[in-house]
């Protein structure tokens, strides 16, 4: 018997490829450099491989012959405009993400487990056990996690393939790749360790159901349409004149493993006690490129694969949106806790990004497009924000009401953070307000008008608790112990100056950004 090995279009993958490779070498230098130099090299080669991978992603877009792309590996990756966009914003979110995460200005007694309030969030050896005194040698002599950087890439990696994917196995495949990573990172916290590693033990258990039912799913469309790949689902579906029971069941298990991922109601459970134990720099990654890749990617099943069923899928769809839209909204106003009111802030987002997928049209798909860009910055400079806040004991401050007076005492940062929330208000002049006028657009010229008139109210409520943190940073008065900010290094700045400057330029100018997204909705098919 002959077997023809498939082609591969290495060109088409070499985004992907830059993005894998390095996060291979960062392991292999993990294994073999020094430990005091891993830092520098791991950091200059997360980044030079993210910026190559950028430019590789541009080159494939600028390289497109056709508008509707084309497929590499057998059919298994899809080389499209949706693809490469969304690659292209993993990839800048990754690259201020790797930034914030190489934050590793330590106190200045380097022994000084609690109090001098240093900004590496990582522990220093995450096998010890907290309070060991394994752990306490490892703090005391300066150890710093450098293999974050190759876990990141290869997260990065993951992300990349997941909303590229053009067949269920490898979608899965880039499902686990991504996630496994994150499973880790969220227990690596420095300060409060029993509750990132009780998160990172939530995130895994729940991660591993929802995947169950995601590759439960892909085995009922395979034995329905009898393939892998989206346009033979598709095909099949309008060619059956049967029952399609099995597809619809098959569809409905895929759709739990999605909404789990961008954390729709009622999968939702993990975000908040997730976003709140992880370190800080991961949680910001997490909580932007998580969402972007899983989107990406339920755009491409609902649009490519299942738009046949579109009559069973989007009444289930607007329920899960509605709920996403009220439940997250109505449970943040309730939250005392910064990081937790922000989490429950991005269940609330995840409902709006939602009626740009129901809309089923070229303008829903830009518009969520845009959403994504714009949610992604947003919320890395949010939480890139709440690292640099600090009690006594060197901890981060997420308990709202320490946070009082903070912006009369550090007008800057309060100023900064104020632009990110009244941004997730979708206040004019920021990103979030063309974002969340874009989707609502268009998915009332895609017949879901109800889902609007849910959505704008409950962006009126979410005003709320947004408008209640300014108000309580500048105009109540602060503790009598009241926190203080901390100076980062170049790296953190970086990152929230870019994305505050994002913010601010996409509600001011977003014209150039939406002549860009509408050039990015025709999926390979």
């Amino acid at each position: 018997m002959t077997v023809t090995p498939p082609s591969v279009e290495y060109w088409l993958l070499l985004p992907m490829l830059i993005v894998f490779g390095v996060a291979v070498v960062g392991v292999l230098l993990e294994a073999f450099l020094p430990r005091g130099a891993r830092y520098r090299v791991q950091l200059t080669l997360a980044i030079g491989g993210q910026l190559a991978a950028l430019v590789a992603v541009v080159k494939a877009w600028m390289d497109l012959h056709s508008t509707e792309g084309q497929t590499a590996v057998a059919g298994a990756v899809a080389v499209d405009r949706p693809a490469l966009f969304l690659q292209g914003t993993l990839l800048l979110v990754g690259l201020l993400g790797t930034l914030l995460m190489a934050e590793r200005r330590l106190p200045a007694e380097v022994g000084a487990e609690v109090g001098a309030g240093g900004l590496d969030a990582f522990t220093s050896q995450a096998a010890a056990v907290p309070g060991s005194i394994a752990e306490k040698i490892a703090t005391k002599t300066g150890v710093a996690q450098t293999e974050i950087f190759p876990l990141t890439m290869f997260a990065i990696g993951g992300m990349m393939l997941f909303p590229a994917s053009d067949d269920l196995l490898t979608m899965f495949i880039a499902l686990e790749v991504f996630s496994l990573p994150l499973y880790l990172m969220c227990g690596l916290a420095r300060r409060r360790r029993l509750l990132s590693q009780e998160a990172a033990m939530k995130y895994f258990l729940l991660g591993a159901f929802a995947s169950a039912f995601f590759l439960y799913g892909i085995a009922l469309l395979y034995g329905y349409s009898g393939g892998l790949s989206l346009s033979g689902i598709r095909d099949e579906v309008a060619a059956s004149s049967g029952n399609s029971s099995l597809a619809l069941i098959g569809m409905a298990l895929l759709s739990v493993g999605l909404l789990f991922k961008v954390g729709a109601v009622p999968f939702h459970s993990w975000i908040p006690d997730v976003y709140q134990g992880a370190p800080t720099p991961i949680t910001a990654f997490m909580a932007a490129a998580t969402k972007i890749a899983a989107f990406g990617a339920t755009l491409r099943i609902f649009y490519v694969a299942l738009p046949g069923l579109e009559d069973d899928w989007r009444p289930v769809m607007w329920a899960v949106a509605i709920l996403t839209m009220v439940v997250g909204t109505v449970t943040a106003v309730a939250q005392t806790d910064v990081k937790r009111m922000l989490a429950y802030s991005s269940v609330a987002h995840t409902g709006f990004i939602l009626t740009g997928v129901i809309a089923l049209n070229p303008d829903g798909l830009s518009a969520t497009l845009f959403y994504l860009f714009a949610y992604g910055f947003s919320t890395l400079g949010a939480f890139a924000v709440v690292s640099l806040v600090r009690n006594a004991a060197g901890e981060e401050e997420t308990d709202m009401t320490r946070w009082a007076g903070l912006g009369r005492r550090h007008p800057l940062v309060g100023v900064v953070f104020s632009l990110f929330l009244l941004a997730f208000a979708g206040i004019p002049l920021t990103s979030g307000f063309v974002g969340k006028f874009a989707v609502f657009k268009a998915a009332a010229e895609g017949g879901a008008a109800p889902l609007v008139i849910v959505g704008v109210i409950a962006s009126a409520v979410a005003a709320y608790f947004y408008v209640r943190l300014i108000v309580l940073m500048f105009f109540t008065e602060p503790p009598d112990d009241p926190p203080t900010v901390v100076v980062p290094s170049a790296l953190s700045t970086a990152t929230v100056t870019v994305t505050a400057a994002v913010t601010l330029a996409l509600g001011a100018l977003p014209q150039p950004l939406l002549d860009l997204v509408d050039h990015a909705v025709q999926f390979v098919r």
